[in-house]
């Protein structure tokens, strides 16, 4: 009985085997149509970045297509260019210029095309440029895609502009000499190709003549809001002063009330430890009152605020006349010092009742 189950057994295993060598419908052995496989419509889409990083993003499409080898005509080396499988993408940072992408596509049977396709690429001009300027005349930026900017201090002819990054700010700059303000300080937002975005700042230190209508010279500070400081016309045109315009000055109620001017470029002792300003008092109660110039803000912490104080009486009305402050002979102030800030202050010994005043040409001496 054992003998005819095992041989059973192998004549159903034999045909099996005979059943398997069988041609099975729809299904042979001919692979010839590898050899006739080819790819077709081979194309591109190209995503190109608007922040002027360089950023393209290229995704080869194409009919039976197994593999992509995209150049792009830009770059040497491993950098130069990709291989993309069906589906996939590549990104490649570019230079502001035009170029030709090449597309290798490889099909099934190992078939290969090229295709070319020209790429432009253009870098937006910066946007929101905006100028900082802090302490000792140190100067940053911003402005949306920007890749760096180049800063023009206005103080020299013919001048090269220093190199800014982003995010960097620029140590202090000292300026070359003065009696020439107002500077115009220029930045200019560069975008990593051929567009570029310009901003101005007007700086003032000293002189301050009040003829550059677009400059904020002084703010206020009081109690009661009395203190007041304008740009007007010059009430008094002859004598020390023909000038156009003006700084009125109207006191305010509290006695420590006054003005402030922040300077962009901080008063350097070195050009002078003497300020000299036109005075125009229209009331005869005015004379014998004292005006203070106090310079505060000093670059380094040194002196401190209420240090640098000199007070002088007012002379004459009617007329204008010309005031020396002399900070010379002030102990605690070292050689050399530097002020950012600017202070007016009138008759401090007392109320004030508004009493109006006028001042023009700020100036540095020795």
């Amino acid at each position: 009985m054992k003998n005819i189950k095992l041989v059973f057994s192998f004549v159903l295993l034999l045909a099996v085997t005979i059943s398997c060598t069988q041609q099975i419908d729809g299904i042979d052995g001919d692979t010839s149509f590898v050899n006739s496989a080819a790819s077709g419509n081979v194309a591109k889409i190209f995503d190109i970045s608007t922040d002027n990083s360089g950023n393209v993003k290229i995704t080869p499409t194409g009919d039976g297509v197994t593999s992509f080898a995209v150049n792009y005509g830009q770059g040497t080396g491993a950098s130069a260019s990709a291989v993309v499988l069906p589906g996939g993408s590549a990104t490649h940072s570019y230079p502001e210029g035009s170029y030709t992408v090449s597309i290798l596509s490889t099909d099934i049977a190992g078939h290969q095309t090229t295709a070319t396709f020209p790429l432009v690429v253009t870098y937006r001009a910066p946007e929101n440029v905006t100028i900082a300027t802090s302490g000792e005349m140190k100067v940053s930026a911003t402005a949306l895609y920007a890749k760096s900017f180049l800063v023009y201090y206005g103080d020299v002819a013919n001048e090269v502009g220093t190199p800014l990054a982003i995010g960097q700010e620029l140590p202090a700059h000292t300026y070359s000499a003065a009696g020439a303000s107002p500077f115009v300080l220029k930045v200019v937002a560069l975008s990593g190709g051929v567009a570029k975005t310009e901003a101005t700042k007007t700086l003032f230190d000293l002189p301050i003549d009040f003829e550059t209508g677009d400059v904020d010279f002084f703010g206020t500070f009081d109690d009661w809001g009395q203190q007041l400081f304008s740009t007007v016309d010059n009430p008094s045109k002859t004598g020390l002063d023909t000038s156009l315009k003006v700084g009125m000055y109207t006191n305010g109620h509290a006695p420590w009330s006054g003005t402030y001017s922040p300077l962009n470029i901080p008063i350097n002792f070195a050009y002078g430890k003497k300020i000299k300003v036109m005075v125009y008092n229209p009331s005869a109660a005015n004379i014998g009152k004292k005006l203070n110039v106090e310079l505060e803000a000093a670059i380094g912490g040194l002196p401190s605020n209420g240090v640098a104080i000199v007070k002088m009486p007012l002379t004459t009305s009617g007329a204008w006349e010309e005031i020396t402050f002399d900070f010379s002979s002030i102990s605690g102030i070292p050689a050399g010092a530097k002020f950012g800030q600017l202070v007016l202050r009138f008759n401090d010994s007392q109320n004030g009742t508004q009493e109006v005043f006028y001042v023009d040409n700020f100036r540095q001496t020795n």
